[in-house]
């Protein structure tokens, strides 16, 4: 076991600092992983720009995080093992003891670690992780394809699957990007009928090669006119952070649709009442997922040959990756990979 590691944390807000960390040791239930690939979300920006390290220790993001447990700690179940490839995603690990996780419910544990926010995340050589947030990671998908899919991935897996649609309903994805490029594939192979929306033409290729049968270009019509001629969108998984737009397109939902939330805004959702009653319409929100739907999640993949479309860079550019995410200059998801030093 090496005695340190590399790791990029948040010196100030808005910027990352390469570091050396002296290795650490897994706790109670606790496992540590030599991480390979790491993904960059966008929700990534809550730890980088936000976080105040003269408050909190230097915090290190990442929560796509990819790798193989290099020691295991006291108590951890026999089914973890050194050199097993695992991930972790969002929510670090259930604590087996609030109401929640008695009820089963482990993706609304109260008492589980935000990876890469209220706890050490994947830009790094190495991690600790809590057993229970731990996901096995099929042989069939390479670190790098499998790290976006413990975020984005199971985010709009489980909402399609949450949404009410079934096979050969009409379902719109809102906003074809690091999330809605994964629900468009996940889409088609589930059996929809799928309307890709989205702002601008440059877009349209990309989402009718990812499964639309449907582009509609926000810019020159009304997407939620465009729906109800088509009958309604069963279901309507919107990954935007722009509350006006997803309010606008409600219209174009089918009596009984299903607004399905993932992309948090900081606008209020403007709702008509008229529409929730009169048209028996629905609004729910989804949050990833247990690690069991993660798994769920990469076999489906496997089997349907789901993968996302990543760029990579190495661990020291994590800084240059994230301005990239955040400019939007990515198609459609980036990747931290470990070991090169160049």
């Amino acid at each position: 076991m090496r005695k340190t590691y590399r790791a990029m944390q948040v010196t100030k807000p808005g910027m990352l600092e390469l570091v050396e960390r002296a290795t650490p040791s897994p706790g109670e239930g606790e496992v540590l992983i030599e991480v390979e690939a790491c993904g960059i979300c966008g929700a990534d920006a809550g730890t980088i720009e936000n976080v105040d390290p003269a408050v909190l220790p230097p915090r290190v993001p990442g929560h796509e995080v990819v790798g193989r447990i290099a020691a295991v700690g006291p108590g951890t179940p026999a089914r973890w093992t050194v050199g097993q490839r695992v991930g972790v995603g969002r929510l670090g690990g259930h604590c087996n003891a609030c109401e929640q996780c008695r009820r089963g419910q482990f993706q609304l544990c109260t008492n589980q670690p935000i990876v890469g926010s209220s706890c050490d995340g994947g830009y790094a050589e190495m991690m600790v992780a809590r057993s229970t947030g731990l996901v096995s990671i099929p042989d069939e998908l390479s670190s790098e394809e499998a790290a976006p899919i413990l975020c984005a991935g199971i985010a709009t897996f489980n909402a399609l699957r949450k949404s009410g649609a079934e096979p050969g309903d009409i379902v719109a994805v809102l906003g074809i990007g690091g999330l809605g490029h994964m629900a468009l594939q996940y889409a088609r192979k589930m059996g929809f009928k799928v309307v890709a929306v989205g702002r601008g033409q440059d877009i349209a290729e990309d989402a009718l090669k990812l499964g639309a049968h449907i582009y509609i270009d926000t810019r020159v019509e009304d997407a939620a006119e465009k729906l109800k001629a088509m009958g309604g969108a069963q279901a309507l998984v919107t990954t935007i952070g722009n509350a006006e737009t997803v309010s606008e397109l409600m219209g174009g939902l089918a009596p009984q649709g299903r607004l399905m939330v993932l992309g948090v805004a900081k606008d209020p959702l403007s709702v008509s009442t008229g529409q929730l009653v009169v048209g028996q319409k629905s609004v729910a929100g989804s949050l990833t997922g247990t690690p069991y739907q993660s798994e769920r999640a990469l076999d489906f993949s496997v089997l349907t040959s789901v993968r996302p479309m990543i760029e990579t860079m190495p661990l020291q550019m994590a800084l240059d990756a994230y301005r990239r995410v955040r400019s939007g200059d990515v198609r459609f998801r980036m990747v931290l990979v470990m070991g090169s030093s160049e």
